[in-house]
């Protein structure tokens, strides 16, 4: 083999080798060694085996990962590339042994192999598949559907609606394109941050991918091969955001049990045999756990494979008459299609115009991106990239009946939009271009104050741009600011002086602003006071779901990710609404003064095994509507378990002034030096620079 493996000061991989299918085997090898642990502890929960070594707090997503058949719904998409695409499927093939090549070296390192007596095990070809889909599945949102249930059967149809994320959302991505003509070299600027739930390590690896055919620089998801989400090859550069389209639907099954103990579902057609078996999940420290999978000609059973539920049955099914019962299936496009668009991969890396992007990404299924890219002759590109399938709009609203045909997939799925780019466009999970393909999207703050903050210079650079990264600016606090500028009347000395003080606040979510502290823990009395009305009350018992999907069905954190709205509408009357609100200014005054943001506001990210040194994570600035985005929950804690993943500007006049930063590291290994040693650059929104000289990177011997 010709490959050769270097590292830049930051412990960065740059990596050549002689040709495509070399190089592949070279970035799953020098993954497996830098992210062992991570990578297996991903295998694991795409083949929903995590509870085997983790114990029974994984076994939630375990059955889920096996009911919505993750590791199956893989074999059939590499099953259908290695048909329909030989080279690629070969491609990922090479991946896949690099990774075992490495996973022996990478697990040495780990030391939590050890702790967990985790062996690692065998990556199979259509692994980096599956854990392409289990890191997605849960992306797109489909519980949310099981709220609006929940909320039209409880508070009633009319406020089915209420609690949308446009007002404040949840999810996110920032991402801009600047034209040459508005940068200081004349040739364009691509940046932005992917925002998700931070994980250690983290869920992006920066490398370098170089061989004839290729040079690209970029983000890598671990256990997947090229770069699918952000990429520099020199003459293009592109990057993504959620485009918060719905391709997900959720049916309402009604099943029947044979004699046999085979089952048949209800469908348009009348009764058609569903697929079914069982599974044993391992769990550590416990008995084993056998569950029946379902699967009918909608997709798997995600809910209810109880056949005798009561009346209000377990998990909220209910019977479903002809002797039989009703469950909930999900319907995806990787199901349907046996596609998952990893051809675009090989693709991508080889583009060397926005053209080539664009051509590349018509094959995209899953998820559903906003895509843009620029390159060194002038060309821009903005569009949706993903799979969204045509069907009634309730669909994309609510659980729909399985036998009703009104609620089938058409055969064609939608057009994908598309806009020019004048200047500069900015993509940041807002209503706008992908507004065709969804439901509920992200307010438009974080849009609008990037979109304002590029419009004041036409000379920038990509170290200006990080200033946009930084900002701190909170547009959404405004409507909570104006509540509180009417609640002059009745307040006493105490409240009157923190009413004061919120409204000579400059908006900014700094970590060292006390104003900023204030704020939010008035924001959090408020939010659990709304939450605590009795216009609510319906909604106060837990829904009856898995715990998987809790996140997206619990009462308080959907107030708080819906306050804009709830303070000008919905059940609770505006002079409760106003009550509330100096009752939170009393509240928050006869306390202790709150601290400076940053004291509360601090890091909380996911691992496998738990920190036993929590409190060293460090505090944050930021807002989830700030364009530095720390998402936390009002009301309930400040802690910031989402935020940015990664963050990047892509240069295409010169690309080694492009920049990155991922919150830790380039190593997965604890105690590394490249463990955690851009988390000071992370914190500070500062950029690691990208180094493509192969002189000034130092090669790795052996």
């Amino acid at each position: 083999m010709s490959i050769e493996v270097y590292r830049d000061a930051w412990g960065v991989p740059h990596l050549r080798a002689g040709d495509p299918d070399e190089l592949a085997f070279a970035q799953g090898r020098v993954t497996a060694r830098d992210r062992a642990w991570q990578l297996e502890v991903e295998r694991h929960r795409a083949q929903g085996t995590t509870a085997a070594f983790l114990g029974a707090a994984e076994l939630g997503w375990d059955v889920f990962a096996r009911r919505v058949r993750l590791a199956d719904t893989a074999r059939l998409c590499f099953a259908r590339l290695e048909r329909a695409d030989a080279p690629t499927a070969a491609w990922v093939r090479a991946y896949v042994d690099g990774v075992n090549d490495g996973l022996a070296e990478g697990a040495r390192r780990a030391p939590e192999f050890a702790e967990t007596g985790l062996a690692p095990g065998r990556w199979e070809p259509w692994t980096p598949l599956a854990v392409w889909l289990s890191t997605h599945i849960l992306f797109a949102g489909f519980p949310t559907k099981l709220w609006r249930e929940e909320v039209a059967r409880r508070l009633g149809e009319e406020w089915t609606e209420l609690f949308a994320t446009d007002g404040p959302g949840t999810a996110g991505s920032n991402g801009w394109v600047v034209a040459g003509e508005r940068t200081a070299s004349g040739a364009a600027l691509v940046a932005g941050d992917p925002h998700r739930f931070i994980e250690a390590p983290g869920v992006y690896q920066q490398i370098r991918l170089a061989c004839p055919a290729y040079d690209v620089v970029g983000l890598a998801v671990p256990g997947i091969p090229g770069l699918a989400h952000f990429g520099h090859t020199g003459p293009v550069a592109w990057a993504i955001t959620n485009a918060m389209a719905d391709y997900q639907d959720v049916y309402r099954e009604r099943l029947r049990r044979l004699p046999d103990g085979g089952v048949e579902a209800l469908g348009p057609e009348g009764w058609r045999p569903a697929t079914a078996h069982t599974e044993t999940i391992e769990v550590a420290g416990g008995e084993p756990v056998v569950i029946e999978v379902i699967e009918t000609d909608r997709g798997p059973v995600i809910v209810g494979t109880d056949e005798e539920p009561a009346a209000e049955g377990p998990e909220g099914i209910r019977p479903g008459g002809d002797g039989g019962w009703e469950v909930l299936a999900l319907r995806h496009p990787p199901r349907v299609t046996g596609e998952l668009g990893f051809g675009v991969l090989p693709a991508l890396l080889r583009a060397r115009t926005v053209g080539d992007v664009d051509a590349a990404l018509d094959g995209w299924v899953e998820p559903v991106n906003v895509v843009q890219a620029a390159d060194t002759r002038g060309g821009l590109l903005h569009r949706v990239a993903g799979h969204v399938p045509v069907r009634d709009r309730l669909n994309s609203l609510r659980t729909v009946p399985a036998w009703d045909p009104a609620h089938a997939w058409a055969d064609a799925p939608a057009p994908l939009p598309r806009a020019e780019v004048r200047g500069h466009a900015v993509m940041a999970n807002a209503r706008g271009l992908a507004a065709p393909l969804g439901v509920e999207f992200a307010p438009p703050h974080r849009a609008d104050r990037i979109d304002a903050l590029l419009g004041a210079s036409a000379d920038w650079t990509p170290q200006a741009v990080t200033a946009v990264h930084r900002d701190t600016d909170n547009p959404s606090a405004a409507p909570l600011l104006a509540a509180v500028g009417r609640a002059e009347a009745g307040l006493s000395p105490a409240a009157s002086a923190v009413r004061e003080r919120l409204l000579a606040w400059d908006r900014r979510m700094d970590a060292e602003s006390t104003d900023a502290g204030l704020y939010a823990a008035v924001r959090g009395a408020v939010v659990r006071r709304l939450a605590g009305h009795e216009a609510f009350a319906a909604l106060r018992e837990p829904a009856p779901y898995p715990e998987v999907f809790r996140p997206w069905l619990a009462l308080g954190p959907r107030v708080a990710f819906a306050l804009e709205t709830l303070l000008t509408a919905g059940p609770v009357p505006a002079g409760d609404v106003d009550r509330i609100v100096r009752e939170a200014l009393e509240e928050v005054a006869a306390g202790e003064p709150p601290a400076a943001w940053g004291t509360t506001h601090r890091l909380a990210p996911w691992q496998a095994l738990p920190d036993p040194d929590d409190a060293r994570w460090p505090g944050l600035a930021g807002d989830h509507d700030c364009v530095l985005s720390t998402s936390s929950v009002p009301g309930w804690t400040d802690r910031s378990a989402r935020a940015s993943a990664a963050r990047y500007v892509w240069d295409l006049a010169d690309r080694e002034r492009s920049g990155w930063v991922v919150p830790f590291g380039a190593s997965g290994v604890p105690g590394d030096p490249h463990h955690q040693d851009q988390l000071p650059l992370w914190l500070r929104g500062e950029l690691a620079p990208v180094t493509t000289d192969w002189q000034y990177l130092t090669k790795e011997q052996g």
